[in-house]
């Protein structure tokens, strides 16, 4: 396949595949609501599947997702939402092994996209992750801490081996 053999597609592939998955469609009438109470926020990774992993289905859980799996502005904006009109009763935080943002530099990234796209990215940033497991205790005590999620909220932090499918609770 090309570097670029998808876009050439067009969007005619995945528009064919809505319309196979929308003529078998049961999802009607759903509420919004976490119908499991849970929330996760992970990483934007497509070897992850953040409702399977948890053996859960559609309905079950709101699911945020972003580089790195990180408690960003907009997550926590999306889990306050979540704990007090959605449902949302437990937060899962799962960032990943193997991430490109835990493993790379914020120089090495930004050589990487610069080349990819023939321009200067030097002025990104991509919220590199030094160290994944004291980011994660961070950003689980961020959520605990911040004083709009609902009260009893249970939030944990989780990392999810990507070889394995197994995730690691991180206290």
């Amino acid at each position: 396949m090309t570097e670029h053999a998808s876009a050439e597609k067009g969007f005619d592939d995945l528009l064919a595949a809505n319309r196979t998955w929308a003529a078998r469609f049961t999802l009607s009438g759903f509420d919004g609501v976490a119908h499991r109470g849970v929330a996760v926020v992970t990483c934007m990774d497509s070897r992850i599947d953040p409702l399977r992993m948890l053996g859960l289905s559609p309905g079950d859980a709101k699911i945020f997702r972003n580089p790195g799996g990180r408690v960003t502005e907009p997550a926590l904006e999306a889990l306050v939402l979540g704990t007090h009109l959605l449902g949302v009763e437990r937060v899962l935080i799962v960032p990943h092994t193997r991430c490109a943002v835990a493993s790379n530099s914020e120089d090495e990234l930004r050589d990487k996209v610069g080349a990819s796209a023939g321009k200067d990215a030097s002025w990104m940033s991509f919220g590199v992750i030094e160290n994944q497991v004291r980011t994660l205790r961070a950003d689980v005590a961020k959520v605990r801490s911040h004083p709009l999620i609902a009260r009893g909220t249970l939030v944990g932090g989780f990392i999810y081996d990507v070889d394995t499918g197994l995730l690691r609770p991180v206290d």
